[in-house]
């Protein structure tokens, strides 16, 4: 909320307050997003490309692009995020890029690399950053009243 003098200066912007999103909401959210894409790849990856390690490939390419384009999309979420009431903001509350999101995908790879430490961060950081977040300068909030 601003308040504004006579002249329509702002005297003082005071901020909403964030609520971060929590370590089971967001897992929750991946669990999902991850039958969203895994099930549907499973099918077409035996069908198209059987036990050859292309399906690997197709995969990490449709994951990625599910997660990059819908976080620095408009709705900020992937459908998991969605189903959570959570979304993806840079560290001031707007759209990320569509870098940003990707790097945060990919700095994912990290978080799980150094035994998942990179996600638990996120449980005794002020502001529930994992170690994907802070390289991606991202913020993971809640949006349920």
């Amino acid at each position: 909320m601003e308040i504004v003098d006579t002249y329509g200066n702002p005297i003082y912007t005071e901020r909403p307050a964030v609520k971060y999103a929590g370590f089971w909401a967001r897992f929750a959210a991946s669990f999902i997003d991850g039958l969203i894409i895994g099930i549907p790849m499973a099918i077409i990856n035996y069908l198209v490309f059987g036990k050859s390690h292309i399906r690997f490939v197709s995969t990490g390419l449709v994951g990625w692009l599910y997660c990059a384009l819908q976080e620095s999309g408009p709705g900020m979420a992937t459908i998991g995020k969605k189903v959570l009431d959570i979304k993806v903001t840079d560290l001031n509350g707007g759209r990320l890029t569509f870098g940003q999101a990707t790097g945060r995908h990919f700095g994912k790879v990290i978080s799980t690399v150094i035994l998942l430490i990179g996600y638990f961060m996120m449980l005794w950081d002020d502001k529930s950053q994992t170690l994907h977040d802070k390289m991606a300068g991202a913020l993971v909030i809640s949006t349920s009243a």
